[in-house]
């Protein structure tokens, strides 16, 4: 089953971005705690959201998602975060059926677009997008300013 994330699965959220950041070969860079997780999604202001995929009782996928904006096209759309399916879950429809609840989402309020990034390795992940209709987005680099560097522009005058 397939539905919005609720409070009560926020430590079960938090653990599958963990367990992403391993599949991504980067655990060490994910910090992500539950009273973090639990104020962006369900603080005052929420800017995060999120679905999950539910079997049995228990959470085996996630798809954490904001919007953005496309000043082109003048609405907003979603930009996925997050996709994640345990791997005992993988090949079960689970991953296509959150994509298709944030395009459903898309769809029901005008958005534009859905967008996401993609490690280049990650290729079984990169045929499944694709047969979905997604398109790379090669003609793009993506930037960043993080760390020092962020701080320093930040702080200067």
């Amino acid at each position: 089953m397939i539905r919005r994330v609720e409070p009560r699965d926020v430590d079960a959220v938090v653990a599958l971005v963990h367990e992403l950041a391993l599949y991504e070969k980067a655990p060490e860079q994910c910090h992500l705690t539950p009273e973090q997780l639990r104020t962006a999604l369900f603080g005052e202001s929420p800017a995060l959201f999120g679905h999950v995929a539910e079997v049995d009782g228990q959470v085996v996928g996630i798809a954490l998602w904001f919007l953005n904006f496309s000043t082109w096209d003048g609405v907003h759309g979603i930009y996925l975060e997050d996709l994640y399916v345990t791997p005992d879950q993988r090949g079960k429809g689970l991953g296509k059926q959150l994509l298709e609840a944030l395009a459903q989402e898309c769809v029901a309020k005008g958005y534009s677009r859905l967008q996401w990034w993609v490690l280049n390795w990650n290729e079984p992940s990169i045929g499944f997008y694709k047969s979905l209709g997604a398109i790379p987005m090669d003609e793009w680099t993506t930037m960043r300013v993080s760390g020092e560097a962020l701080v320093e522009l930040g702080t200067a005058r």
